[in-house]
């Protein structure tokens, strides 16, 4: 639980925020408090999981990846379908594949070792600036830009910066910056303060109602005393998400199972299993296109209602036509007895399907 801070006096903010870290911070499942770095794997392996997932979603799927593929060379000699199906309900896909793919170059290109220092470390798969940032930082002790979107937060509101993200993004970067010290890796706690200010956004500076009465820069917070910090960061006016529609194909067998396929390996939820569907597209389907594209001939009944699923970059409506094959052969796919669907890896999308095809067949 946070307590409240004794003495905010002097000190400078990073000794402050560090204070506050070894009495308050997080115990997450990849951490490594008050000893040696933690092993740059699990860093890595969390950094790629927490990417636009929250740590509640991502701690068991982390405990999962451990427990089949404990280090960089097992998870690189693993199927990539094995990878897909057990991150099956974390979302965005592609940084499964990524992680597979990174992992096989550590092997192959670095001997099964993370590379120490930020340059290289971009240059590997599905590692963009922030994530070699904080595998520098967290595994190495190198002193290295961390900045989250609970770093902007803090920052944003400690200098009261106005101007809205994501225009904001290299300024509000500049001055987390300039809250590290100079110095060495070894000389200061590098990797403890970027999970430091990660921590202080996410449990103190709330996106509402932030807790300033335990805040350990409180004194320093420009956005506080101008009585604006609950409003920052600003953001501009989002882009109207556009609208997709398609439709799943929902048959059962004579004895029950339902047809189910794995996704082409590129493209949105690339090599995920999914039920039979069209492509999404803007434009309403028309019956005669649903039967054209109907993976087995029968004949087809749209179910009552829709599912409906957003993706980062579009809202997805998806109907759900049902039918039993004429001939079970002319379907391309797995026959996946119904029982057996609830353990299927599938992402959230084709879970709802599932399930909506189940409570109106």
């Amino acid at each position: 639980m946070v307590g409240k801070i004794e003495a905010r006096g002097p000190a400078p903010r990073h000794e402050r925020v560090l204070a506050w870290y070894d009495r308050h911070g997080r115990d997450l499942p990849w951490r490594v408090r008050g000893g040696p770095h933690p092993d740059p794997y699990h860093v890595w392996l969390s950094e790629i999981m927490l990417q636009q997932t929250t740590v509640a979603a991502v701690a068991p799927y982390f405990r999962t990846f451990l427990r089949l593929w404990p280090n960089v060379a097992a998870l690189a000699a693993a199927p990539v379908e094995e990878v897909l199906d057990a991150w099956a309900g974390l979302g965005y896909y592609a940084r499964a594949r990524n992680m597979h793919r990174c992992a096989q170059v550590v092997c192959a290109d670095f001997d099964g070792a993370f590379p120490d220092d930020e340059m290289r470390l971009r240059g590997l798969p599905g590692i963009g600036p922030y994530t070699a940032a904080a595998i520098a930082a967290i595994a190495f002790g190198r002193r290295a830009r961390v900045v989250d979107g609970n770093v902007e937060r803090v920052v944003a509101r400690l200098h009261a910066v106005e101007a809205p993200l994501p225009g904001a993004k290299a300024a509000l970067g500049d001055l987390a910056a300039a809250l590290l010290p100079a110095g060495s890796a070894g000389k200061f706690r590098y990797g403890d303060f970027a999970q430091a200010m990660m921590d202080l956004g996410a449990t103190v500076c709330l996106p509402r109602a932030p807790r300033c009465g335990v805040c350990p820069l409180v004194c320093d917070c420009a956005g506080r005393a101008a009585g604006i910090a609950e409003t920052l960061p600003r953001r501009a006016d989002k882009v109207p998400r556009p609208t997709r529609r398609g439709i799943a194909f929902w048959i059962e067998g004579p004895d029950g199972a339902v047809l189910m396929r794995r996704r082409p390996k590129s493209g949105l939820l690339g090599g995920m299993m999914e039920l039979p569907t069209t492509d999404w597209r803007e434009a309403p389907w028309i019956p005669e296109e649903v039967q054209a594209m109907a993976p087995a001939g029968t004949a087809w009944r749209p179910l009552p209602g829709l599912v409906r699923h957003t993706f980062t970059h579009f809202h997805l409506e998806l109907a759900i036509w049902a039918g039993s094959p004429t001939d079970a052969g002319d379907a391309a796919g797995d026959w996946i007895p119904a029982q057996d669907l609830a353990a299927l890896p599938l992402p959230t999308v084709m879970r709802k399907a599932v399930a909506h095809a189940l409570a109106r067949v």
